[in-house]
């Protein structure tokens, strides 16, 4: 799927949280906001489906202090973004349209 012209853009700020309850917070913050999700990795890949809250048709997240987040989180931040390439170009989903910038 191509991504539209001016995709919807959600930013995570990885210097707001320092576990995978906190990650999940923050995608509720900013994703989908006033929404009730699973919280749980399951979950978070329906959201990135898109029609869960979020755009269908693709969307970016930029995920700042990452290389914060990785030090945080260790491999449990290397699932999260495994789970979001798999949305974007070259992964299985990629129809989904979502694209991923670590900053």
């Amino acid at each position: 799927m191509t991504q539209p012209r001016n995709p919807a853009r959600y930013v995570l700020d990885g210097d707001a949280f320092a576990d995978l309850d906190g990650f999940f917070a923050e995608v509720s913050r900013v994703m989908v906001p006033g929404r009730a999700w699973g919280r749980n990795l399951d979950a978070f890949n329906d959201l990135l489906r898109g029609g869960f809250g979020t755009p269908e048709g693709g969307f970016v997240v930029v995920w700042r202090h990452a290389a914060r987040s990785k030090a945080r989180l260790g491999d449990v931040f290397d699932t999260l973004v495994e789970i979001v390439r798999a949305h974007g170009p070259g992964g299985p989903e990629a129809e989904d349209g979502v694209e991923l910038v670590l900053a």
